[in-house]
Parts: structure tokens; C-alpha cells; sequence
């Protein structure tokens, strides 16, 4: 969750850096800090808060050199103050930068104080610094030190290593959290996600579970956890760096809100026939695999869990066959039962969340049929580690708050429902062919959604000084209630909760008044006149209700205090629709409130750790 940039070159790199912790910034920014070698000593500067802090120390305490790394911060161990940032030193001779949590960083410190070290922050990665340190006096090399000292470590680490005794090279090593290499001309760079790296380079290498690399100007050395030497060749990216500024918005997320009709188009080129889904865009091997599937696990955590719970009520209705979803921090540590012939997928929009991460590595053990990863990121672990991958294509997505990555993620696994009913032959070719067609218009059906936007910046005032709301759904709308929930709170910082809109009457009635907004998605597909009776439930005991609504719609109008419509379109599309008008309505609460839509507070992007 943290972010980390380094390089080795013949020109100043100081900039390099802080550019690249700029690009890096969603992934933490309770601190940065940056050290390089210059002047035969290690030059370190370190702020709290935003990158932007640093660059204004830099601009005011210029440092320069041809080596170096830098760091931006999501606290984990240890407060977010100066001294807690990185990079942490040893003895002024070695310097580390980390990503990841140090399980067994306690018992380690413990041993180093009694050896007389002396440790001046509360971070685990101060232990690595100071361990390497330890090593490096037994060692014949850097890279030799720090393969040893990992072998000591219990946890998960991307880490970059740099000496003042051997100002050419960096060393870096990765367990359980991404690191990439990228190669210029005459010039070497490291990162933990690719996007930083992009306006320097297009070649990249990615580091494999345990592996621990030197790099230098002009070659990469790579050892395996045994110490035996991995050959592997730098490759050209695909990925368009389409994130740089925010254009006309005010902020990155408001801009991945529009983007989505271009990035669910994105996602659907290539992938359709006429009348069905190419079933080999989930992979080579799809055809034969998908016909041989009896069951279906999904894991994921977060907004993807919501996805994967949609996909959910699509994998049952259309295919016929269980499908089981679970959050992975859960599934990793409990005991399951594998059905006969099923399928692992996990979904996830980086491709590095520890736990789906992790979900997979034990599903690999237990005698899946296959694995297959709904991913946005080309070339990250969980597309590396999976059979089959299906790429989102949404494009960078910097705001913490997931949108773009939702739908494209909800777009793909709709394909694949299709895919496995095509296979199995469980839907007439006429309902299958009329979700394709249904598929192809969902680009201008959400542009169309989009519309909406200056009525729903009206309504945001209903939410001026109210604590909590509650968000209702039904059938597939339930998880897009609690989706809707979750980007209340996460970027405004009201409490908020999505429930089946049935499951209302089970206690939450009791919180219903005057002051309580309640949003009830009550599309005309799906369960449309239950769900009015429990808006007229809610009605009764003066709640608030925001009715996201079928365009046309006159019952739920004459009921609720305010009304957002969306296209009509068929049921199982419905989900992708209703989720625009919750975003944007968390989204403009938000900016009323004075909140920090693009950072909130406590919260990364990617969940690199446990």
C-alpha cells in the first residue's frame, strides 16, 4: 500500500524520483521521502504528508546524484511523522526503502539492540536496514546480504537496497509484494507498479515470488530464493499511461467516472461475435476448461467482492451450476471443501491484493479445475499466477475509490456468465444473442446515465449534516447497494450500510426518520413491486428516499422525495447502470462536505498487505 521508486543512471535522477512518487501517490501519502548518493555520502530528505511537501523541500534543499531511491507512505507500523518515514539507514552506510509488514520484526529488533543497534523510528522496516547492515560485514556482495538477511524475515516485503560503499548498483527483493524493473538507455529503473515508470521507459521486467535482483546501470542479475541465477528478458508494454492530469475535472475520480463508457467499450472490443461471447478472450485454454466447470469460487475483497457478488446471482440464473463467493482474507484462513471440477476466480484491480493473492496460491494446492483472474493490470502476480486471465482494460485508475474498475470488472464477469452458458447450453440462443446486443448499446446507455449528473449535485445537499444513510436493493441490486455504501464512506466519511431491501424490516426500520436518507435502487426489472412496498414502509416512518429508478417511472416518483432515472435496458444489465447515479451522488456529498475525494483519509489504493 505503500509506493517506491528507484534508479540507477549517469544523470541526475532526483526528479525522476519525485516524479515517479507523484504517479505512485494514490497508493499512500501519510509521508514521502527520498535518499540518494552524492558527495560520497547518502543525502536524505524526508516530509510528512504529500509528495507535493517533498518536491517543496527538494526546490528549497536541492540534492542531486545518479543513484537513488524514494518512497511514499501508507502507515502501518508507527505514526506518520518525519522520523517514521523512508528511507530507513543503518549506520548511514545503507539505506532501505520497503513495502509490506515484517510479522517477526519484533523478535528481530530485539536481537539487533542487543548487538548495538540503535533504532530511531517505530517501523519494521528499520529492522531490514539494520539486519542487512549486520549481513553485509559477512558477505562478499550487497546482493549476497540481502538474500541472506530475507531468508530471516517472516512476512511480506518489495524492497530496494542502496550502498554507500558501492554507489553503481541497487538491490531489490520481492515476497509477497510487486516489484517491476524497467530498462532505459544506459539506465536502470525500479518501481513497485509499472505507472510510475512509464514516462521513462516501456521495457519492463517483474521480480517472482522470493526472487532478489541486483541491478545496475546496464544489467539486471537475478537470483532465485536458492541462489541459482533466473534468466529473464525485459518485454514491451501495452499499458497507455492515461491517467497524467485530471483534463477538464476537478478530480481523478470524476474523471474515471466518465471514462467508463470508453473503458466498458474497451473491455467488450474483440470479445463479441455477432450473436455470443468469444469464449477464448478468458483464455486459450477457456473452451476446454469452461465445459468441464460443475462449480464456481470467487474470492476478492472490497469493491471486487461486490462485483464477484453480483456475478453471483448471473453464474446461477444462467448457467445452472453453483457458485460460491467469498472474501478473501476469509477463504485464506479457514478450511474448504474443494467441489469436483470447480472453478477458482479471483478478482482484483491491481492484480496484487495480498489476500486474493494469497486465496490463490492455497487454491493451487487444493485441486481446482483451473484459475482464472479478473484483472486490470497486465503482467501483475495474480495474472502471472493464474491459468487464465480476463483484462479489464478500464486503464489506470488513480482515485482510492474504485469506479471505472468496478464496472469493467461487472462487464467481464457477465461475459464470462455467458461464456459458461454458451458452453453448457443452459440459455436459448435468442437470450444470449439479445445480452449481446444489450451489451454493445451499455457504452451510450451509461453515457446516457451520465446525464444525470447536475440533478444528482442538487440532491447532494440532502446529505448537509446527516450521519449515516441506507442504501436497498434487491436480487442483483443488493450488492450494488453495498457498493453504493461503500463509496459513501470511503470518501466522505459518512456511515453508511447496504442491505437487501427485504432484510429492512429485520432491524434497520428501527433507525428510519425524519433525518435518515435511505437510497433504494427500484429499477422496473427486478422484484420492482416488492421493493415499492418497502419504499412505502419507509415512507410511512418519514425517511428520506433518493429513488434510483427505470426512466419513466411514475410509482416510485409519486413516493420518494427525490428520483434519478437510468435507461431501461434488460435485468442483468440493470446492475452496471444503477451503479453510475451512486457514484456520482457519493461523489458530489463528498466535495459538499470539503472532503479529499481523490486520498481519503486512512485509505490506498492497492492493499499490498494483510
Amino acid at each position: 500500500m505503500c509506493g517506491i521508486v528507484g534508479a540507477v543512471a549517469q544523470r541526475n535522477i532526483a526528479e525522476i524520483l519525485i516524479e515517479g512518487l507523484r504517479r505512485l501517490e494514490y497508493r499512500g501519502y501519510d509521508s514521502a521521502g527520498l535518499a540518494v548518493i552524492s558527495d560520497f555520502k547518502i543525502s536524505r530528505l524526508r516530509r510528512v504528508g504529500k509528495v507535493s511537501e517533498l518536491q517543496k523541500a527538494i526546490e528549497e534543499n536541492p540534492i542531486d546524484g545518479s543513484i537513488g531511491i524514494a518512497h511514499t507512505r501508507w502507515a502501518t507500523h508507527g505514526e506518520p511523522n518525519e522520523t517514521n518515514a523512508h528511507p530507513h539507514f543503518s549506520n548511514d552506510t545503507i539505506a532501505v526503502v520497503h513495502n509490506g509488514i515484517i510479522e517477526n520484526y519484533e523478535s528481530l529488533r530485539e536481537e539487533l539492540k542487543l548487538q548495538g543497534y540503535v533504532f530511531t523510528s517505530d517501523t519494521d522496516t528499520e529492522v531490514m536496514a539494520h539486519l542487512i547492515e549486520r549481513e553485509r560485514k559477512s558477505s562478499d556482495s550487497l546482493l549476497s546480504a540481502v538474500l541472506k538477511a530475507t531468508k530471516l524475515l517472516k512476512g511480506a516485503y518489495g524492497t530496494v537496497v542502496m550502498e554507500l560503499a558501492n554507489p553503481d548498483c541497487l538491490v531489490v527483493a520481492r515476497s509477497g509484494s510487486p516489484l517491476v524493473l524497467g530498462k532505459g538507455i544506459g539506465e536502470m529503473f525500479i518501481a513497485s507498479d509499472q505507472l510510475a515508470l512509464l514516462p521513462v521507459t516501456r521495457q519492463f521486467m517483474f521480480l517472482e515470488e522470493g526472487e532478489v535482483a541486483e541491478v545496475t546501470r546496464r544489467d539486471v542479475k537475478i537470483l532465485a530464493p536458492d541462489g541459482s541465477v533466473v534468466e529473464r528478458e525485459f518485454e514491451e508494454t501495452t499499458v497507455q499511461h492515461d491517467a497524467g492530469d485530471k483534463g477538464k475535472f476537478r478530480h481523478f475520480m470524476m474523471k474515471e467516472i466518465y471514462e467508463q463508457p470508453d473503458s466498458i467499450n474497451s473491455t467488450l472490443e474483440g470479445r463479441l461475435a455477432q450473436d455470443s461471447v468469444i469464449i477464448e478472450s478468458f483464455g486459450n485454454r477457456a473452451p476446454e476448461l469452461l465445459d468441464k466447470v460443475e462449480f464456481v469460487q470467487i474470492i476478492a475483497c472490497g469493491t471486487s467482492y461486490h462485483s464477484a457478488m453480483v456475478a453471483k446471482y448471473w453464474i446461477e440464473s444462467m448457467v445452472g451450476i453453483p457458485c460460491q463467493v467469498e472474501i478473501a482474507s476469509e477463504y485464506r484462513y479457514r478450511k474448504t471443501v474443494v467441489c469436483k471440477n470447480s472453478l477458482f476466480i479471483s478478482i482484483s484491480q491491481s492484480g496484487e491484493t495480498a489476500d486474493t493473492l494469497a486465496a490463490l496460491r492455497i487454491a493451487k494446492e487444493q485441486g481446482f479445475l483451473a484459475s482464472l483472474t479478473i484483472c486490470n493490470v497486465p503482467g501483475s502476480s495474480l495474472v502471472r499466477e493464474s491459468d487464465m486471465a480476463f483484462m479489464t482494460r478500464a486503464g489506470a485508475e488513480i482515485g482510492v475509490a474504485s469506479t471505472k474498475a468496478f464496472t469493467t470488472q461487472l462487464t467481464g464477469l457477465l461475459m464470462l456468465a455467458v461464456a459458461l452458458a454458451q458452453t453448457k447450453k443452459s440459455l436459448p440462443q435468442e437470450e444470449i444473442s439479445n445480452i449481446i446486443q444489450e451489451l454493445r448499446t451499455l457504452p451510450n446507455d451509461i453515457k446516457h446515465a451520465l446525464e444525470m449528473d447536475t440533478t444528482i449535485e442538487t440532491m447532494a445537499e440532502e446529505f448537509n449534516e446527516k450521519e449515516h444513510c441506507l442504501f436497498l436493493g434487491r436480487g442483483e441490486q443488493y450488492p450494488i447497494a453495498m457498493e453504493g455504501a461503500l463509496k459513501l464512506k470511503e470518501i466522505s466519511y459518512i456511515h453508511a450500510e447496504g442491505y437487501p431491501a427485504a432484510e429492512m424490516k429485520h432491524g434497520p426500520i428501527a433507525l428510519i426518520d425524519e433525518n435518515m436518507p435511505i437510497v433504494v435502487i427500484a429499477t422496473k426489472k427486478g422484484h420492482y413491486e416488492k421493493v415499492v412496498s418497502n419504499i412505502q414502509e419507509i415512507k410511512s416512518r418519514k425517511g428520506k428516499i433518493i429513488g434510483i429508478v427505470t426512466e419513466g417511472d411514475k410509482d416510485v416518483r409519486e413516493l420518494a422525495d427525490h428520483v434519478i432515472e437510468v435507461p431501461e435496458t434488460i435485468e442483468s444489465l440493470t446492475p452496471l447502470l444503477t451503479t453510475i447515479p451512486l457514484q456520482l451522488l457519493s461523489y458530489h456529498i463528498a466535495v459538499l462536505l470539503g472532503k479529499n475525494v481523490d486520498q481519503p483519509r486512512n485509505l490506498a489504493k492497492s492493499v499490498t498487505v494483510e
